[in-house]
C-alpha cells in the first residue's frame, strides 16, 4: 500500500514519458503514477520505425519499451488513447478529451512532436504519407513493395533512412530536397556529397534545389508530384520528412514560457516549479552548443526522461548532455556527437570514400564536436576529446597512423 500521498502526472506516453514513469519507480516513488498518452501503444522508441519495422524485420511490439504487463507490475496507471484537453496550473490538474480531470502534484510534460505537413495543394491526399508513430509505419510499409514509386519530399535524415529502407524492399525512389545539399544544416559538404554517392549507387535518384509545388491523384491510381521546375513525377505513394512541430499548445495555453518548444532549465524545470518538461517537446540551454535548442534523437529522450522524473522528486539534477545522434543507411552507421558550427575548423580522418571516416570540428586546438560512418571505436575516444577538452593538434587527428588512444 502506498505511503506517499502525491499524484505525478506525466503527459505524453513516448519514450521520454515512459522513462520518466519508470524512473519515479527505480527512485522509490511509491505514490500514484499517471501516464497519459493519446497512442493505443505503450512506450516504445521510435528510431526502428524507419529501420527494422519499416522493412518488415520487426514486430511493432519489439519496440516497446514498457509494455501493459510491466506498466500494470510497476503500479503505472497507463491511459492510452487519451489525450490531455487542457492543463489548468490553478486548479493543479489536467482534463482529458472525455472531460474527466487528473490533480496533480507534480506534472511532466513529454509531448513530443509532430511531423511537418507540406503546405501544397494535394499534401493531405491517400497515399501522402509522414513516419513518425507505429501506426504511421503499419501504413506506410505496404507500399514500399517491388516495383512500386516512391517520392521521398526532404533529404535530411528521416528523408534518407525511408529512401534507403524503401530500396532495399525493391521500390524505385526518388529523393527531393530543396537545400542545395543533403542534410546541409547538420553535415559538412564532403559528406553530404558522400550520401549522395551512396544513395545514387543504389539507384535512388535524388533532385536537389527542388522544392514541391502540388500533389494530385491520378484517375488510373497513385499520386502526380509537380515540382517547382515543372517536372511531374508519378508515384504510387510520397512520403513527406521535412521535420518536426514541437507539441506545444498545451503548454502555451496554460501561459508556460515557451518559445519554439517549452522552455526549461537544467532540472527540466518549466516556469512552473510544479511543471517540468523532457523529450522532443522541451527546450534548453546546452552548453556544448552554446545556446538554448531542442534535441531531436533517442539519446536525449531517454536521458532528458529520466532526469526530469529525478528532479520532480527533488533530486539534484544538472541536465547538460553532450549530444549524440545516430542514422543507419545502406550498411553506413553515421554517428554525430556535439554540435558541428560552421565557424569551426573541419578535420578529416579518413575518406568517406573508403567507408570508415570521421570529421572532427575544432575551436583552436580542442575537438568540439565528431562526425563520422562505420568509425565506433574512433568516435569513442573522439567522445574523450571532446568532454575532456583534451588540447590535440590538428594534424594529429587527421593522421591515421597516430592512435585516438594515445591522443
Amino acid at each position: 500500500m502506498s505511503t506517499d500521498p502525491r499524484t505525478i502526472v506525466i503527459i505524453g506516453a513516448g519514450q521520454a514519458g515512459g522513462w520518466a514513469a519508470r524512473t519515479l519507480r527505480n527512485e522509490g516513488f511509491d505514490g500514484r503514477v499517471v501516464l497519459i498518452g493519446d497512442e493505443a501503444h505503450p512506450p516504445y522508441e521510435r528510431p526502428p520505425l524507419s529501420k527494422a519495422v519499416l522493412a518488415g524485420e520487426a514486430a511493432p511490439e519489439s519496440v516497446h519499451l514498457l509494455d501493459a504487463a510491466t506498466l500494470a507490475s510497476l503500479s503505472i496507471e497507463w491511459l492510452g488513447s487519451s489525450r490531455v484537453t487542457r492543463l489548468n496550473r490553478a486548479a493543479r490538474h489536467v482534463r482529458l478529451g472525455d472531460g474527466n480531470t487528473i490533480a496533480y502534484d507534480k506534472l511532466i510534460v513529454c509531448t513530443g512532436g509532430r511531423a511537418r505537413m507540406l503546405d501544397v495543394p494535394g499534401a493531405d491526399l491517400p497515399g501522402v504519407h509522414t513516419l513518425r508513430t507505429i501506426d504511421d509505419a503499419q501504413r506506410l510499409g505496404p507500399a514500399l513493395r517491388p516495383g512500386a514509386r516512391v517520392a521521398v519530399v526532404g533529404g535530411g535524415w528521416i528523408g534518407l533512412e525511408v529512401a534507403a529502407t524503401a530500396r532495399k524492399r525493391g521500390a524505385e525512389v526518388t529523393v527531393i530536397e530543396a537545400m542545395r545539399r543533403l542534410c546541409e544544416r547538420s553535415i559538412p559538404a564532403a559528406l553530404s556529397a558522400h550520401l549522395l554517392e551512396l544513395h545514387a549507387a543504389r539507384g535512388t535518384e535524388v533532385l536537389l534545389e527542388t522544392g514541391v509545388a502540388s500533389i494530385s491523384a491520378i484517375a488510373s491510381g497513385g499520386l502526380r508530384v509537380v515540382l517547382a521546375n515543372g517536372r511531374e513525377i508519378g508515384c504510387d505513394a510520397a512520403v513527406v520528412g521535412i521535420g518536426l512541430v514541437p507539441n506545444d499548445e498545451l503548454a502555451r495555453a496554460a501561459g508556460l514560457d515557451c518559445d519554439g518548444g517549452v522552455l526549461v532549465d537544467a532540472q527540466c524545470r518549466t516556469s512552473d516549479p510544479d511543471i517540468f518538461a523532457a523529450g522532443d517537446v522541451a527546450v534548453v540551454r546546452n552548453g556544448w552548443a552554446g545556446r538554448r535548442m531542442r534535441l531531436e534523437s533517442w539519446q536525449n529522450a531517454q536521458e532528458q526522461g529520466i532526469a526530469a522524473a529525478k528532479s520532480a522528486l527533488g533530486r539534484e539534477v544538472h541536465y547538460d548532455p553532450l549530444p549524440w545522434f545516430w542514422s543507419d543507411q545502406h550498411g553506413t552507421n553515421l554517428q554525430i556527437y556535439g554540435v558541428p558550427q560552421p565557424s569551426q575548423q573541419v578535420v578529416a580522418r579518413g575518406d568517406p570514400a573508403s567507408g570508415s571516416f570521421v570529421f572532427f570540428y575544432l575551436e583552436g586546438e580542442c575537438v568540439m564536436a565528431a562526425l563520422g560512418g562505420n568509425a565506433a571505436r574512433e568516435l569513442r575516444f573522439a567522445r574523450r576529446l571532446i568532454e575532456n577538452r583534451t588540447p590535440v593538434r590538428p594534424q594529429d587527428l587527421a593522421d591515421p597512423g597516430i592512435s585516438l588512444a594515445k591522443l
